[in-house]
């Protein structure tokens, strides 16, 4: 053999060997470390995906996403040759069109296609042409173990790329189907629910923890409650507090309604949300009397807690600190004067709420000439109705004129008006003075009833029917799971006794599915919480 044969032949061997190694493995698979060449026939299709999502549409299907009725689909494509139902959707399988169609009350919000052209695409292929996704989650359950690419391709509007999850073996698996989904204003009505579904929508949960247990669990899918407060125990940092609240919000998808997600931060001592910068006190704002700082400062609260993932803030306070010695207001109250405190007050409520997160002022009629603390005992203020409205009424009533749309009764006794029960229970305070003499048309919410101030007074169980007959649309526990069961056990055998009506029930509800609607809650998950501009944001407010 000669020389130059030789040199020929080992020129033929190493383009060989190149060529062997940018082709794929014989399972599909691209050998590692070898870049991915992706060819014009995947990239086009994949550039195609993309475009028809945006569209709210995906391949071979005229339908539209937020748009498109089930029956179109129907009249279309036919029946379908599967069908399965859960709580909150109806998904039919139309085989012969490789796609399957979710639905709920009547509208399409999801189109999944598993054609031909799509199952020739591999994971790195959507990765070089498109970039890395917004979000990955996973699925497993008995037949698969998924990765999910997420691309939020509009504002409402996401392109899921669902696939077999990537292992050692198959690191670059192909498409198993895609989804191009978009949220779906579901409109729930009383008559949706059931009459068990309905009491759970009036009581407010705490829970235990830093992650969904069991017993949050059962709180939200066995009693189904209408919302749930966490507390600082519950949150120890940003990231688990957004995963914290994505687990409640998951949990709660088989239900019909989202959920309250609320915690106190009102500013000052009294604040739950982790690795923030602190705001000022409500009485620092009321020294500077700045109405658009009082203004901004709410805004920002809002901000934090929407980025967190909450969607009501207990806060502002609207008690008028008249008694020095009151342990429990102190500088959670803009001050001594009704004026100050009703302009500042309401402004900061008007913050928060521009920020969609509900505002829920406290605590009804006034707390602010107490002397003692109502989680340690109940308060008693000898004063007469015509001295509340001389001052501690003032900025409730200026509240309902702006259109405060949450109020708290507090647990004070005044004996002058009702010598038995507390505010927070008393049929005198919140129907005939809350609802009929102020004309206030919107929620109301108990304090927490397993404050000492009802629980060494009253048993719980005896409490919780006591405040719904009083008027409250929600009860507030926020403590133990046992006392949570014990309140809605005992609303529903108040109503089969024939004590409290489904109609008294049916007002509240009302209220309560009105509030939920108009601030769009939904049980969208966060991805995480940029700190750091939210940090930059408050200190900006502050001129730091």
């Amino acid at each position: 053999m000669t020389k130059k044969v030789v040199i020929l032949l080992l020129l033929f061997l190493v383009i060989a060997i190149i060529v062997m190694l940018k082709e794929p493995n014989g399972d599909g698979n691209v050998r590692e470390g070898v870049p991915l060449e992706v060819s014009s026939d995947t990239e086009t299709i994949v550039s195609l995906l993309f475009e028809l999502a945006e569209k709210g549409q995906t391949i071979n299907s005229p339908f539209i996403v937020g748009e498109t009725t089930i029956q179109k689909v129907h009249e279309l494509w036919g029946d379908p040759e599967r069908k399965s139902e859960n709580a909150s959707a109806i998904y039919e399988e139309f085989l012969s069109n490789d796609a399957s169609v979710g639905h709920r009350s009547e509208v399409v919000f999801d189109i999944r296609s598993s054609s031909p052209e799509i199952q020739q695409i591999h994971l790195e292929d959507i990765k070089s042409i498109k970039g890395e996704p917004d979000k990955i989650r996973s699925y497993q359950d008995d037949q698969v173990d998924q990765t999910i690419l997420i691309y939020d391709v509009t504002k409402n509007i996401q392109l899921k790329w669902i696939l077999p999850k990537p292992t050692q073996e198959n690191p670059n698996p192909v498409v198993h189907h895609i989804s191009v989904f978009t949220e779906i204003e579901e409109s729930v009505s009383l008559s949706d629910l059931s009459l068990e579904e309905k009491v759970g929508q009036m009581i407010f949960a705490g829970i235990k923890g830093t992650v969904i247990t069991n017993e949050t669990k059962k709180i939200i899918s066995t009693h189904q409650v209408g919302g749930i407060i966490l507390f600082k125990d519950n949150l120890k940092n940003a990231d688990q507090s957004v995963s914290l609240l994505n687990s409640i919000k998951e949990e709660n998808i088989k239900n019909k309604v989202p959920l309250f997600l609320g915690v106190d931060e009102e500013g000052g001592r009294v604040a739950r949300l982790p690795d923030l910068t602190k705001l000022p006190t409500s009485e620092y704002l009321g020294k500077q009397n700045d109405a658009a700082l009082s203004y901004n400062i709410g805004k920002l609260l809002g901000k934090e807690l929407s980025a967190f993932g909450f969607n009501l803030d207990f806060a502002p306070v609207l008690d008028i600190n008249s008694n020095p010695d009151n342990p429990i207001i102190g500088d959670r109250s803009f001050g001594t004067d009704a004026e100050i405190v009703s302009k500042l007050g309401l402004q900061l409520m008007k913050g928060i709420q521009s920020e969609q997160v509900i505002s829920v002022v406290k605590h009804f009629p006034g707390h602010g000439d107490t002397a003692v603390d109502s989680h340690k005992e109940l308060p008693i203020i000898q004063k007469s109705l015509a001295d509340l409205h001389a001052l501690e009424l003032i900025p409730f009533t200026r509240a309902i004129e702006q259109g405060v749309e949450v109020i708290m009764m507090g647990h004070i006794l005044l004996p002058k008006i009702d010598s038995t029960y507390p505010a927070s229970i008393s049929k005198v305070i919140i129907t005939d003075v809350l609802r009929e003499q102020l004309d206030y048309e919107g929620v109301i919410i108990t304090d927490d009833m397993t404050m000492k101030a009802i629980l060494n007074n009253f048993e719980i169980s005896e409490a919780a029917v006591s405040a719904v007959k009083a008027g409250n649309d929600i009860v507030l526990v926020a403590h133990d799971y046992a006392n949570v069961k014990k309140v809605k056990e005992a609303i529903l055998q108040a109503i089969e006794a024939g004590e409290i009506t489904e109609q008294r029930i049916d007002e509240s509800v009302k209220r309560v599915l009105a509030i939920k609607k108009k601030y769009n809650l939904s049980n969208k998950q966060l991805d995480g919480v940029n700190i750091q501009e939210l940090n930059q944001s408050i200190n900006e407010t502050l001129g730091r």
